[in-house]
């Protein structure tokens, strides 16, 4: 991009002051200046303040955008503080390059394929440690290596604020797989027109400049859509692409998109109608609406895996701030992500019929983003004394799931035996067809039935990018409710009774797991220090699935036909009525003819006229007696 002309003349006058500023304090370094990669500010909680050849750190930015001790600047309407640094300290996006995970895969990858390490490690640090991935490319270096990440504290930190905020405007086509452009003339791009030059050049050596490009969801694409070169078991490359990650081109084909609901509309969420003030000791007009960098998404385990090893991963975000991050992040996925739609269909004498809607809320496909995510669901059918009669799903102690089929379990539209259950997940297959989780080995989808986004189209043009794979099921509810883009998917259960026609329970429960067991199987049979290490942190996590949502039926005990025609009681259907003579008070309840409750009734004995609004057919008519002696008998309505 071309340098602004109007900041030449204001930026090198403040250069300059800039200068004579870091001269008198060598803690903040000008830009290629050197420093100690390790050394951190006064406490141990504090960020890292340098500088490379084409960014800044995040303790640059620290200083006037973090924690306002005068209560000023970074503060609500009500006091509450939403310095940006503070939570974006404790989310993924700013311990990407830390994250032990990500560290383990990249180390198995390179000790499947050690001839690819180079590939392997400059492609993942792109979108990991960005700030020393283009720094080195910057400075015409070819490669950029883990080794190199570890001994650079710019690296280390990760999804930075100028990783976001220095970007340029992406192309017409979005770019992916770490595709990234920076400007080089140290701008800092914000969502706020006539932004305030003077004291953000002179400490931190950027001018601020207004790009509508931040609040676009396109910035997001250069990560979150990944593709991957497909090598076979030996490690040759094939020539074939696969997609890994497509989260952006899933935004596109939504109605998000249409509706200009971005990433960061929801990632960022906006405080409306507050003014903040953005830089503490300047005495600035506040600024709306304000996005909180909470950047919560749906990992909950590994924003805990991090908190809980805060020293040996080397991050500084508090506790208190990952806890903060925990909380909006099971917000996230616990009243913003799904909806459950629980609906009673039928009851015969050995099977209870209903049916589960789930809608994904969210812009992209639920779960999105790395493949090991998903979301399973789990039905009980207990009696009314508690006593569970069917199960679909569940966990082991080791949070396996229950009846899961080796290598993966198929979709299904009809859940019939409790070894069925129905897990959202995209499964990868190798060149041969097997069931991977090596990532350049994925060469195929074998199975993804992830929910869809509302306004999802098999006719869009980013199909290709976004298609679901449902195993050869046929599913006419996938997706579609009065039209296709419903984003919704319905699964129907046909639970046997084994011959108990009781009044049941029947409860549905939505899980997300982000790091599933099986997922680490593979990577598990090798070792590496990063595995290792990785492994014993995995096994002493609380690793409890998330519940995301739940819904509860309640089943009348089925009734048949017996004694129907000893019956002492008399009933007669008329025109949208029953009429009942009754020999003593008693409760009248009517089921159709598969045995499903559709009215019930409290009267005295007599002749009584009741309303009975039902279609065409055959009906049971049950009157108990105050002493609970049941009796039926069968009715017709006629037109």
């Amino acid at each position: 991009m071309i340098f602004q002309r109007r900041y030449l003349i204001v930026y090198a006058t403040l250069l300059a002051a800039t200068f004579l500023l870091s001269w008198q304090n060598p803690s903040r370094p000008l830009a290629g200046s050197p420093f100690n990669p390790h050394q951190r500010g006064g406490s141990p909680d504090s960020l890292f303040e340098g500088y490379n050849t084409l960014f800044a750190s995040s303790g640059t930015c620290d200083h006037c955008h973090g924690f306002d001790a005068a209560g000023l600047a970074s503060v609500d309407a009500a006091g509450n503080d939403v310095n940006v640094v503070d939570d974006w300290g404790s989310s993924i996006m700013a311990n990407s390059a830390r994250d032990p995970f990500w560290r383990a895969k990249v180390s198995h990858e390179v000790l499947l394929h050690p001839d690819l390490q180079e590939e392997i490690e400059t492609t993942c640090t792109k979108c990991h440690a960005p700030l020393g991935n283009f720094h080195a490319q910057f400075n015409e270096q070819e490669h950029f290596s883990i080794a190199e990440m570890e001994a650079d504290e710019m690296a280390l930190d990760g999804v930075s604020c100028l990783a976001c905020h220095q970007q340029l405007p992406q192309p017409g086509v979005a770019l992916h797989t770490g595709q990234l452009v920076f400007d080089t003339n140290r701008i800092a791009y914000g969502p706020y027109e006539g932004p305030l030059v003077t004291p953000m050049a002179l400490y931190s050596q950027y001018v601020p400049e207004y790009g509508s490009h931040i609040n676009d969801a396109k910035l997001c694409a250069g990560c979150h859509s990944l593709i991957t070169n497909t090598v076979d078991l030996d490690g040759v490359p094939t020539g074939e692409e696969f997609i890994e990650q497509a989260t952006w081109h899933e935004w596109l084909n939504s109605s998000y998109s249409t509706d200009n609901i971005t990433c960061q509309s929801c990632h960022l969420p906006r405080i409306e109608k507050s003014a903040v003030v953005l830089a503490a000791g300047y005495d600035t007009p506040g600024r709306e609406p304000f996005g909180l960098h909470t950047l919560a998404g749906g990992n909950t385990l590994m924003l805990s895996i991090m908190r809980d090893n805060r020293e040996q991963l080397g991050i500084a975000a508090t506790e208190d701030q990952f806890n903060a991050t925990i909380e909006a992040t099971f917000e996230s996925l616990q009243q913003l992500s799904l909806t459950l739609q629980a609906t009673a269909l039928s009851r015969t004498e050995d099977t209870v019929f209903v049916s589960f809607r789930l809608t994904n809320l969210t812009g992209h496909k639920l779960p999105s983003g790395y493949p090991a995510r998903r979301v399973s669901v789990h039905v009980v059918m207990r009696d009314m004394e508690g006593n569970e009669l069917f199960r679909s799903g569940g966990f082991d102690p080791n949070f396996y799931i229950n009846g899961e089929d080796s290598p993966f379990e198929p979709h299904h539209q009809v859940v019939r035996n409790a070894a069925e259950v129905q897990i959202y997940e995209m499964v990868m297959g190798d060149v041969n067809g097997d069931k991977t989780t090596v990532l350049e080995r994925a060469a195929v989808h074998l199975k993804d039935n992830r929910l869809v986004p509302q306004g999802f189209l098999t006719s869009h043009p980013q199909y290709d990018s976004t298609a679901y794979f449902l195993n050869d099921v046929e599913d006419p509810d996938f997706n579609y409710g009065i039209a296709e883009g419903s984003g919704s998917d319905k699964i129907y259960y046909n639970i046997p009774t084994d011959g108990f026609s009781g009044q049941v329970q029947v409860t549905a429960e939505v899980y997300y797991q982000s790091l599933p067991p099986n997922f680490m199987e593979e990577m598990f049979t090798a070792s590496t220090p990063e595995i290792d290490a990785w492994q014993e942190m995995f096994t002493a996590a609380d690793r409890s699935p998330v519940l995301m949502r739940s819904g509860l039926l309640d089943i009348p005990a089925f009734v048949g036909v017996a004694n129907s025609d000893e019956s002492s009681f008399a009933a007669y259907a008329v025109q949208q009525a029953v009429q009942v003579s009754l020999p003593a008070p008693g409760d009248i309840q009517i089921y159709d003819s598969r045995g499903s409750l559709v009215a019930v009734y409290q009267t005295v004995s007599g002749i009584r006229r009741l309303p009975l609004h039902v279609s065409t057919g055959a009906y049971l008519v049950v009157y108990t007696r105050q002493n609970g002696q049941r009796e039926v008998k069968k009715i017709l309505v006629v037109e």
